[in-house]
């Protein structure tokens, strides 16, 4: 069963090939069907567009915008990442849904809380900029809707809150989760990310949630410094940043996956290319 609010999360996507479609079958949680990598960017070209973005300024420019606005870049040229399962079929999402976890304060037991962005494919590292700082501003002074509706469910008995859980999670499945909720929801999105590196730790393989469709979950940690050799024998301090990436297989293949990460690669060696939207914005397949 399929209604308007679903429709407007997605649209199915039909014409991958067999394997694809009986994959989300083979593997119908999400956990099943987690691949891992982890890899590293050399930091000198950010931390130059970083400054230079300050300069102009962007007060509070950071890894975590260039990131975004990165990962935001890739969707807008390899869309098949910014799929989801539903109900055990594919779906290709309508927009850009980000979430990111912060915390409000500094304090070692301030409370967290997790955002929900939305963005255009087009945007560029200044629009990426706004909308976080903005969320992030409203967020440190008043509680999300997040935070208003984890609240309720809390307050409820625990057989109530258990049976609500289930509830949910069955109309997740069939798509009759309102799209009010599914647009403050965490669990439900484009990707998930979280800095390690405020922490002053590396990245983790974070899992992906059951519940909800996330396809992504993205974790970077401290910046760290790594002698390098150069061919003549030269030792130079080059610093980098480790990153980790969980995904789920069933929206696209190896190939694809692989292509998209060198893609958002190439954007961490060449930051400027996010002064401008994209000459051109890749739609997905029907």
């Amino acid at each position: 069963m399929e209604i308007n609010s679903v429709r407007k999360e997605g649209r199915r996507v039909r014409t991958l090939c067999p394997m694809n479609h009986v994959a989300v079958m083979i593997m119908p949680q999400r956990n099943d069907a987690c691949n891992y990598i982890r890899d590293s960017f050399e930091t000198s070209a950010t931390d130059d567009y970083i400054f230079k973005k300050r300069a102009e300024g962007l007060k509070g420019f950071g890894i975590m915008h260039l990131i975004i606005a990165a990962y935001v870049r890739t969707i807008s040229q390899r869309p098949g990442i910014n799929r989801f399962i539903r109900g055990l079929r594919i779906y290709s999402r309508n927009n850009i849904e980000i979430a990111m976890t912060i915390k409000k304060s500094l304090e070692l037991n301030a409370p967290e809380t997790v955002l929900k962005l939305e963005f255009e494919p087009d945007s560029t590292a200044d629009d990426v900029y706004r909308i976080i700082n903005e969320a992030v501003e409203k967020a440190r002074t008043d509680d999300s809707d997040f935070d208003d509706t984890a609240r309720i469910l809390c307050s409820m008995p625990r057989f109530l809150l258990r049976f609500a859980v289930w509830l949910l999670r069955k109309l997740d499945f069939y798509m009759l989760l309102p799209r009010k909720l599914t647009r403050l929801s965490p669990f439900h999105g484009s990707m998930i990310i979280t800095s390690m590196g405020s922490l002053g730790i590396p990245p983790i393989y974070h899992h992906i949630y059951n519940f909800g469709n996330l396809p992504v979950f993205i974790s970077y940690g401290a910046k760290r410094s790594e002698a390098i050799v150069s061919q003549d024998g030269t030792v130079s301090d080059k610093k980098y940043i480790d990153y980790c990436v969980v995904t789920d297989e069933r929206i696209c293949d190896g190939h694809y996956f692989a292509s998209a990460l060198k893609y958002i690669k190439s954007i961490f060696n060449n930051p400027s290319v996010l002064d401008n939207p994209p000459d051109k914005v890749v739609k997905d397949i029907d």
